[in-house]
């Protein structure tokens, strides 16, 4: 069974626990799906009907599966966005991205200074809404960006638009990831996090953009687009990716411009031959690192009502996987990134039979159906499982 479009959809942070290596990095015990599921029992038609109550701890209903369901384990060593996705595409990452416990070291923020031409305020761990809430008012005063970390391989950069411009803050960050952030401090991404609005009411805005470092193996991307197929990516795809094979990229604000996007650029483009990828990043960025439950939950269900309409747009030349890069249990201790087991629902009109996938040994068995699907090869890790499918 091959196919003329793939559409692959992250749903970023919504992990299935369980993985095997949990207690190495702190997490034994959690589950995105699980932990959500328990505190609010949720209405998922369309996930189940691609099989996600067949790989999810989650309540069991009688569900009529039409989809192929697995669930993947990760073989970098992090459990960041970055890792979890190149991970997918072919790369796995052997050696975990910098982080730093407590601050940026002073040799580092004096390149930021130097390269950048501004100074800063803030340098510590933080989360990105209470830190512009309580360093706004000194950024206005001294016209210093905001930097910031998490537990994540992030240099965060924060302004507000009216005191650094947007393309100012994107040159700041550009910068920063070409001429600071490198050799040993070469983090995963360089984050802009413009924001609005007045003491008391600072708002992120939806022009986050984040600057990933150049990857130094070949990727699925590239061997796609190398071949003349189209590469489209949708919300933070072609940022993760430093935009290398993708032949087209549409940057969004949130789930709900996502999936708009997503179904536009499939009608619109039905001749062309390739992959689709995007990724819903609310799950992670709106709830997950706030450790708002209820929020997920709703979270989870909205992207479910909009995923009926995408299945039944579904032609059978098309296949639709959905998976996730890393875990991120709104019930767990600290705001962290949870290393758990992902699922992969897949789904085609053209399918006979629902089929158990299995437990894959790592994300890269993505990227190999992928390759295989289009009959190419290159990809030092991963399994196909396109033959599986029927």
């Amino acid at each position: 069974m091959k196919f003329n479009r793939i559409i692959v959809i992250v749903t970023d942070s919504v992990g299935a626990g369980g993985a095997p290596d949990a207690e190495r990095f702190g997490d034994k015990g959690a589950d995105t799906y699980g932990h959500i599921d328990a505190n609010v029992p949720l209405s998922l038609p369309n996930l189940r009907r691609m099989g996600l109550g067949k790989v999810a701890n989650i309540h069991p209903e009688d569900t009529d599966v039409v989809g192929s369901y697995g669930l993947m384990e990760e073989i970098s060593m992090g459990k960041d966005t970055t890792s979890g996705h190149w991970e997918f595409m072919g790369n796995p990452v052997k050696n975990p991205f910098p982080t730093f416990e407590k601050a940026f070291p002073q040799d580092l923020l004096d390149a930021f200074t130097e390269k950048t031409g501004y100074g800063y305020i803030g340098n510590e761990i933080a989360s990105g809404t209470e830190i512009i809430e309580r360093l706004g008012p000194e950024h206005f005063k001294t016209g210093k960006p905001i930097v910031y970390t998490s537990a994540d391989s992030v240099f965060q950069i924060a302004a507000h638009n009216d005191v650094i411009p947007l393309e100012e803050l994107y040159r700041i960050c550009d910068v920063t990831r070409r001429e600071v952030c490198v050799g040993p401090y070469e983090v995963g991404r360089v984050i802009a996090r413009p924001f609005i609005g007045e003491q008391g009411n600072f708002v992120r805005t939806g022009d986050r953009r984040d600057y990933s470092r150049l990857p130094k193996r070949k990727m699925v991307f590239s061997y796609l687009s190398e071949a003349g197929y189209a590469v489209v990516g949708v919300g933070k795809i072609g940022d993760i990716y430093a935009h290398i094979g993708l032949t087209e990229s549409y940057h969004t604000a949130n789930n709900h411009e996502d999936m708009v996007a997503l179904r536009e650029q499939l009608a619109a483009h039905r001749k062309d031959k390739g992959l689709l990828m995007a990724n819903f990043v609310d799950f992670d960025s709106m709830y997950g690192h706030r450790r708002d439950v209820k929020g997920y939950a709703a979270c989870l269900e909205s992207f479910d009502g909009e995923l009926g309409p995408l299945m039944a747009e579904l032609q059978d030349d098309e296949l639709l996987i959905i998976t996730a890069d890393h875990g991120n249990d709104p019930t767990w201790h600290g705001t962290d990134h949870t290393r758990e087991r992902v699922p992969v629902l897949a789904y085609s009109p053209a399918f006979s039979e629902s089929v158990d996938l299995g437990i894959r040994k790592t994300y890269a068995d993505l990227g190999k159906t992928i390759m295989d699907n289009f009959d190419l090869t290159g990809l030092q890790f991963g399994t196909s499982f396109l033959t599986e499918l029927r």
